[in-house]
């Protein structure tokens, strides 16, 4: 789907996503010290504001305007949480295009479903971005979803293995935390999801 349709399907709904963090994302970010952080394919920013809430000092990219607007108004409008809107800067930007800053503690990307040529583009975008020692959290629907799991995309090429992933990055600097097919319960089914969490050397 390209930028149009995104901007469609986030004009068509009052949420698209929930408003809660993803799962995997709070659950391998919540011990770590506030910096700087990077949310690529942020859509209505629900991981950035976490983040924000946090003490993080977050860019949220997207290259929906639409999602990035309702992700700035729920920003603005949880401002019993002090310096939270403050926090977040909100960037119109392509993640296969884009040349980020390269002094950011945390990338996150999460469900940026993209053919192999354009995923690689984008894994080595936000690696880039790290500073030596940040973190990078990578969450996407599992290949195996299509058979095994429920929701998510329906087509085979923009599904990915973590190890799918760990091949996009030949040659880069980092440590593996985590490098697994991942189960996310949805109601009474399962969703699988492929989760890569590296340390850049």
């Amino acid at each position: 789907m390209d930028a149009a349709g995104w901007d469609e399907r986030y004009a068509a709904s009052e949420v698209v996503w929930s408003a809660e963090p993803n799962r995997f994302v709070a659950e391998t970010c919540a011990d770590l010290s506030p910096g700087r952080a990077l949310d690529v394919a942020a859509g209505e920013g629900r991981n950035a504001i976490w983040l924000a809430q946090r003490g993080w000092t977050v860019t949220a990219a997207d290259f929906s305007q639409v999602g990035l607007d309702k992700g700035r108004r729920l920003a603005q409008e949880l401002s019993g949480h002090a310096g939270v809107a403050d926090r977040v800067a909100w960037l119109l930007a392509d993640a296969t295009r884009t040349e980020w800053p390269d002094d950011h503690d945390l990338v996150v990307v999460a469900y940026l479903q993209l053919v192999e040529a354009e995923r690689r583009e984008a894994v080595l975008r936000a690696f880039a971005a790290l500073q030596p020692g940040g973190r990078f959290v990578w969450v996407a629907h599992d290949s195996s979803n299509l058979t095994e799991g429920t929701g998510g995309p329906q087509d085979p090429s923009v599904l990915m293995t973590a190890d799918d992933v760990l091949v996009d990055l030949t040659g880069e600097p980092f440590d593996v935390v985590r490098a697994e097919r991942v189960a996310r319960p949805v109601g009474d089914a399962t969703a699988y999801d492929c989760l890569v969490v590296l340390e850049r050397d």
